[in-house]
C-alpha cells in the first residue's frame, strides 16, 4: 500500500517537472489588447 501511494506521488511530481520545463521552453503568447484611458477634462477646460 505504501508503495502505490509513493509510486503515484513520484508520478505526480514527474508530470510536474515535464509541464514546468514545457512551458518554460515554449511560453505561452501574450495577450495583445489596446488601453483606451480617457483623460479628464479639467486640465484643458477654461
Amino acid at each position: 500500500m505504501r508503495n502505490i501511494f509513493l509510486l503515484v506521488v513520484l508520478l505526480g511530481l514527474v508530470i510536474m517537472a515535464i509541464v514546468m520545463v514545457g512551458l518554460g521552453a515554449f511560453p505561452p503568447d501574450p495577450r495583445v489588447q489596446q488601453i483606451q484611458k480617457v483623460l479628464p477634462n479639467d486640465r484643458f477646460g477654461r
